[in-house]
Order: structure tokens, then sequence, then C-alpha cells
């Protein structure tokens, strides 16, 4: 690839895989920041492939070598890892900051949330100890959030560490209150992985608790993951099909016309880094419903521009809804607020600016 750009390689999953690493990479390939570098990428992890266990296991085998041979090839100056902190991934990354090493690249090693350093092997100081040794391999660490950039501070005081949070595109949308009137059900949302972990069974608790209430709700879940089957069962086994509705991945135009239709984002995840569904549930009115945990406070306040609901409890989630269903006032004033707060400090320009300027720093 021979262009007057400096390149960077980043790796990622597929960029038509339903996970926020890829919704991040696609803003970084449809941003500004693509005029100034000369970007392309390595796929990682299985998102986006159909494989079965030895394709899966000679994928894993043979990655750190192919990236050798694609770096060897394309010749970038920049490698840029996009990675979640789990036990899994941080093997793959080892070897991935290896060969990134070896062959001389500037490497910017990004944490899309998961687990915080010090807890990735807790109660073993030997790994605990080469954790903070892989991290010292990269030139920077990117960070989502201030509690992952404190936690690593305190874990890594030597290393380069900077904070750059998640953006969105900003589109016109209508914040009127006809869209939140409360002659109608409260529209309600979910797009991401479907998996236990991100609360989706506890979304479908709260919905039949509200229907015991007598309170009407719809509530559809876009996205895919391992739990589909079992999600659709406990729909089922709840008489909610009326209710709640499968819509499975929804991408683009079908995407947009979603959050554009919904009242409220439900995301009562367990655990995260800084999720793009509240990035963009509030650039398009929908009002988040979700769990402080991760980067999430950082970027709403509590009754502000959404409200806070504790994890793993569907009756917090339920009261939450009631309230909102009948005070639709509110609603639209968190919408409102929510709305600003993403174009004030959230958009894609500003964490493109962010990105050249790390960019340049490492030439």
């Amino acid at each position: 690839m021979s262009s007057s750009r400096p390149h960077v390689l980043l790796l990622g999953p597929a960029r038509t895989a339903i996970s926020g690493v890829s919704t991040h990479l696609n803003q970084l390939f449809k941003s500004r920041l693509s005029t100034s570098f000369q970007l392309s990428q390595f796929q990682v992890g299985r998102e986006g492939r159909a494989e079965n266990r030895l394709g899966t296991l000679l994928r894993l085998i043979g990655s750190p070598f192919a990236l050798a041979l694609c770096v060897v090839q394309r010749k970038p100056r920049i490698v840029h890892i996009n990675t979640s902190f789990d036990t899994k991934a941080f093997w793959r990354d080892v070897a991935y900051l290896a060969v990134s090493k070896v062959l001389r690249r500037r490497t910017v090693y990004q944490v899309h949330g998961g687990a915080l350093p010090q807890e990735l092997f807790p109660g073993n100081r030997w790994l605990t100890s080469m954790v903070r040794w892989a991290l010292s391999y990269p030139d920077v660490v990117v960070l989502l959030s201030k509690p992952e950039l404190a936690a690593h501070r305190k874990f890594a005081p030597d290393v380069r560490l900077e904070l750059i949070a998640n953006a969105v595109d900003i589109e016109d949308v209508d914040l009127n209150l006809e869209r939140y009137a409360s002659n109608r059900p409260l529209e309600i949302v979910y797009i991401g992985r479907l998996a236990a972990s991100k609360g989706v069974f506890d979304i479908v608790q709260a919905v039949a608790m509200l229907r015991a209430r007598g309170i009407e709700v719809h509530v559809r879940l876009a996205g895919s993951g391992a739990a589909e089957q079992q999600i659709r069962q406990v729909i089922t086994e709840a008489r909610l099909t009326d209710q709640v509705k499968l819509l499975g991945p929804v991408f683009g135009a079908a995407k947009g016309q979603l959050w554009r239709s919904a009242n409220v984002l439900a995301f009562p995840t367990h655990g995260e880094g800084l999720p793009y569904a509240l990035l963009e549930s509030m650039a398009a009115g929908a009002v988040p419903v979700i769990t402080p945990v991760g980067g999430i406070p950082d970027v709403m306040q509590d009754q502000v521009h959404g409200v806070f609901v504790p994890p793993r409890n569907p009756g917090a989630l339920a009261d939450a809804l009631e309230r909102l269903h009948h005070d639709r006032a509110s609603l639209q004033r968190m919408a409102l607020a929510g709305r600003q707060r993403i174009v004030d400090q959230y958009s894609v320009s500003r964490m493109a600016a962010e990105f050249h300027g790390l960019y340049a720093s490492l030439m």
C-alpha cells in the first residue's frame, strides 16, 4: 500500500459484526482521520466469521504469524490494537504486542472495557506482574473512562496512558413532546449483544412486573448472541411475545430509525466500558435507564440525562420504567439534556481530532 499518508493498521473484529469495537472501527474509518492517515484493518477474533472449533484453534495459533506477515507487507507506521480486557484476549494480545515490538512498529493499545488490570488474575502475583509488564510494551495505552484511567495509573504508573472516549455521529432528530406523549405505550429499545451479562433477562423480568401492575410497554431487543434462544424461550414462557420483540441485528438506516422511534434505552448491564448504545441513544433522544458501571457515569448524570438502576435488579428497573411511563414531561426533559450532552462532548469530530494528535505524537 503506497501512500503519502502515514499508514495505521487497526486490529479489531469484522466491521460488520455486532460489537462496540466494530462500531469504533467504523467511526474511525469514516472520520476525517482517514484524510490524514491511511487506515487499514487486520481482523481479530471470531466475530464476523463462520468457523467451527478446529477453525477457531487454527486461527488462534496462526493469528500472530498472520499479523507479522500483514505488518511486513503493508508496512504500517503504527499498529493500533483494539481489545477488551479479559484473560483470553490478554494472551492473544501479548502475542500481538510482541509481533509489533519485534517489527519495531509504534503501538497503540486501546482497552474497550472488561476487567481492570488489578482484577484480571486475582490472587496470582506472578500473572499480575506479567500484566504490568505487558502494559509497558505499547507506546501508549488508550482508555475510555476516568475510572479505568485511574485504575491503570495506580497499577502501572510508568506507562503512558491517554483518555479518549467513544463518540457517535450527530444526526437531526425529533424531540417534540408528541414523541413522548402519554397516550401511547412507552417504547423501549435495547441494542447490543444478547448475553446475560448485558442484563437482557432483567429487561424481560421487568416487563413482566410492569404487566402485572397493569402498565403496557413495548420492548424491542436488537442484536444477536449466545443467549438468543434462551431469551426467546423466556419471552414465550412469560407470555410476553406481544410486548417483547427480538429483531436480530440491525444496521444503518434501520438502526437509526429504531433509535428515533424509541423513548427509552433499557441497558441494565452488569459490567461495561463505555457502550456505544448509551451514546447513540442519547444522541437520538432515547433516555437511558442504565447501570452506573464502567465509564457510564462519565457520560450521564442520574435524573439529568437518564436514570441509574442497580445491576441484577429487575424490580428497580421496572420501578424506573414505571416512573417514566407516568412522567412524560421529565422523559422529554432528560432526552433534550442527553442530546445536548452528546453534541457538546461526544462527537466523532472530537474523537478523530484526539486520535490525530495521538498518532502524530508517535511519529
